[in-house]
């Protein structure tokens, strides 16, 4: 299994050597490699099994680093990222030839962000080049929330885990376009859409879901889900086609009589959609552990963060 620690100037010296490391942020664990080497970023979709038409997003410490990968950048992208950086939000901006088509998946656009997590941070400053960093977990399942996480299931394939602990926002990033001169929602992610209009002045419009050759990660329609077969509905009502013990239930915020306990995750007991986000991805991770047939899932209230966590559920019931 891979080293875990909070050594920087270790997982700089791999990150150096081409290895993989993978990193701590708000949103979710990344799997970490030198964005400018081809060498370095091929090792993320051998490890990850990811197929190279997904393509990664780049990761950087500020905002003036971002002329290192993109050019072009309109003056919403930048109002955007004085708003919300270091924070969970993803700019798709026009590619610098730095940047090799593989990261992009031979698309002209990166998806570039700053990580809101201080050990990422310090990483960052201390190496010379960013970092591409998809989820830390095999391509599909669902994302890690902890170095734990990323240990069982990649722990075989890489030489260390930068611990920060769990994950603050546990879902991950917004990404946001300016291919046609006004920004648009590719993803929904741990910015509520309200936020980002807010600071705009103006709506922002939702781009479809692609589930082939998408421009940004996290496009796919079948993503981000457990090996157990999840079911989206009315819960109560599910229950009475199916065997109680052998369900495991994901819900807001209620318990549900009949069901053994420890197949039920509420995902917020006191209804807060913050802490139903962080919970999600460990929630469907422990449900599937669980000696159970399916999981039945609640949808949440499609409002903030609501949204996203709805869009993750979709996915792993797609």
């Amino acid at each position: 299994m891979a080293e875990i620690g909070t050594d920087i100037t270790k997982a700089a010296a791999l990150l150096n050597q081409q290895q993989l490391v993978a990193i701590p942020t708000e949103t979710v664990y990344g799997l970490a490699a030198n964005a400018f080497s081809e060498t370095a970023v091929l090792k993320i979709f051998e490890a990850k099994n990811r197929p190279s038409f997904d393509p990664l997003i780049v990761h950087t410490h500020s905002i003036e680093n971002f002329t290192q990968v993109a050019t072009a950048i309109p003056d919403q992208a930048y109002q955007l990222a004085e708003a919300f950086m270091p924070g969970p939000v993803t700019l798709l901006l026009p590619r610098s030839n730095q940047v090799p088509l593989l990261v992009t998946s031979g698309n002209d656009l990166v998806g570039v962000r700053i990580p809101d997590h201080p050990l990422t941070l310090a990483l960052l400053k201390e190496i010379f080049f960013p970092l591409a960093a998809p989820s830390a977990n095999p391509f599909g399942y669902v994302s890690p929330t902890t170095a734990q996480h990323v240990n069982k299931q990649l722990g075989d394939r890489i030489p260390y885990i930068l611990d920060g602990g769990a994950c603050k926002v546990g879902i991950e990033s917004t990404i946001i376009s300016f291919a046609d001169g006004e920004p648009e929602i590719l993803r929904l992610g741990g910015l509520a859409l309200e936020e980002i209009e807010k600071v705009l002045g103006k709506p922002v419009k939702r781009v479809k879901t692609s589930s082939s050759n998408p421009q940004a990660p996290g496009m796919l329609s079948s993503h981000y889900a457990p090996s157990k077969r999840v079911i989206i509905g009315n819960i109560n009502q599910m229950l009475q086609q199916y065997e109680p013990d052998k369900v495991g239930v994901l819900s807001f915020s209620e318990e549900f009589a009949g069901v053994p306990a420890r197949q039920q995750v509420q995902l917020s007991a006191a209804g807060n959609i913050y802490e139903a986000a962080r919970n999600l991805f460990a929630g469907l991770r422990y449900l599937d552990t669980q000696p159970i047939n399916i999981i039945l899932a609640e949808l949440l209230p499609e409002a903030g963060l609501g949204r996203a966590i709805n869009d993750r559920l979709r996915r792993a019931a797609f």
